[in-house]
């Protein structure tokens, strides 16, 4: 196992509260960490269909077999069991009893807020980020392959060809967590929509166009949107709500939260058709999102990530909100520098601080070339270094 950096967040919260849950994609590495983070604590699967059987025929006499603790996996199978829990814990509210993990967070939101509220800490854990990845002895060293493999742990950890592996994931996923969400009668149907989105992953959601194109109304396109976006496929980057102007775009952007799906998804069957690929650009855009998502997340924070475009077309691919600071963020697949692409970072900060110097504004550009250097009033990261951009900011303009 690699190490994870969410391992110290979730001993932190064990330390806190009788019940940590831990949700997150399928094939993310949750039952990796939790048994490695945990290893005197029993643990059950109800993945399995006679532990699943159990507890949900007989919630008490399952909870009673564990009534030390037990990490549960796959919960969501079982959401009724939480109510039950609920009473067991307030009896014996131990700190660390009970970790739960689960791959729908649909599936357990309702259930922890009516049963669980006060008495569990919630994490997620998304596919590793590119510092957890360099764990692995295979990780590659080449811009395109790092983004046409991902960053699901299983294509490191058991070499299995990324191209094979992403195959049986989106299988997997269409055939049998959407259908326990929706009621999806053409799943070829819901197919064609995810592959319509990998298309525009970095881009505007335009409802009406989306679903004009997948052939479904507007209603439909929001709610395979939200099953997408709660299933950890795709993230949301709202708009950035300022002040500043007021002809700001509103509409959030997409973000797919793996690089090699989206490649997966788009036919991009060697790292090589990246080099020329017109989506190149939207796809290391949306690599660096979700590695400043992950970044974040994995310390147990909230995002917070958001994009900012006006109509007369000053846009800032990527905005970190940190209260009294904000990051902006331009994002470059080029492997060469060109100053034009600090324009919008010098005018996006002399905007800001020019309507409220209480908030200091750092400026950062993330492109695919090689050298990292501190440039006069904005850094410089190169793609590797990304993990920079999460624990350091940059100078001060």
């Amino acid at each position: 196992m690699i190490p994870r950096k969410l391992a110290v967040k979730i001993t932190e919260l064990a330390s806190y509260y009788p019940v940590v849950v831990i949700t997150g994609p399928r094939q993310s590495g949750k039952t990796t960490l939790c048994r490695a983070t945990f290893p005197e604590k029993t643990y059950v699967s109800l993945e399995a269909m006679d532990n699943r059987d159990y507890a949900h025929n007989d919630p008490r006499g399952f909870l009673s077999e564990y009534a030390d603790g037990a990490i549960i996996d796959e919960v969501q199978h079982a959401p009724e069991l939480l109510n039950y829990m609920q009473g067991e814990v307030d009896e014996r509210p131990e700190t660390g009893r009970f970790i739960l993990t689960g791959s729908q967070h649909f599936g357990l939101s309702q259930s922890i807020a009516q049963s669980l509220a006060g008495r569990c800490g919630i994490l997620t854990l998304l596919p590793p980020s590119r510092e957890e990845l360099l764990g692995f002895k295979n990780v590659p060293n080449a811009l395109f392959t790092t983004l046409w493999q991902g960053a699901y742990p299983r294509i490191y950890d058991k070499s299995i060809p990324p191209q094979q592996w992403l195959a049986d994931y989106v299988a997997t996923y269409i055939q049998r967590d959407v259908r326990q969400v929706i009621n999806v009668s053409d799943l070829q149907h819901f197919s064609d929509f995810l592959k319509l989105c990998a298309g525009r992953t970095a881009q505007e959601i335009n409802l009406s166009s989306l679903g004009s194109d997948a052939g479904i109304s507007h209603n439909t396109t929001r709610a395979w949107l939200s099953i997408l976006e709660t299933s950890y496929i795709i993230q949301q980057l709202p708009a950035w709500r300022s002040n500043i102007r007021k002809q700001v775009i509103k509409a959030p952007k997409l973000h797919f939260l793996d690089s090699g799906l989206v490649c997966y998804l788009l036919g991009i069957r060697e790292p090589e058709q990246l080099r020329h690929h017109p989506q190149r650009g939207a796809i290391f855009e949306s690599w660096v999102a979700a590695e400043t998502c992950k970044a974040r997340v994995h310390n147990g924070e909230q995002p917070d990530l958001y994009h900012y475009r006006e109509t007369r077309g000053l846009e800032i691919d990527l905005i970190i909100d940190r209260g009294e600071q904000l990051d902006a963020i331009e994002i470059k697949s080029s492997a060469t520098v060109n100053t034009d692409f600090f324009k919008n970072l010098n005018t996006f900060a002399n905007l800001k601080q020019n309507k409220n110097r209480e908030r200091s504004v750092t400026k950062h550009l993330v492109y695919g070339g090689e050298a990292t250097q501190q440039r006069s009033g904005a850094r410089l990261l190169s793609w590797r270094d990304i993990s920079v951009l999460t624990t350091l900011g940059a100078c001060r303009v």
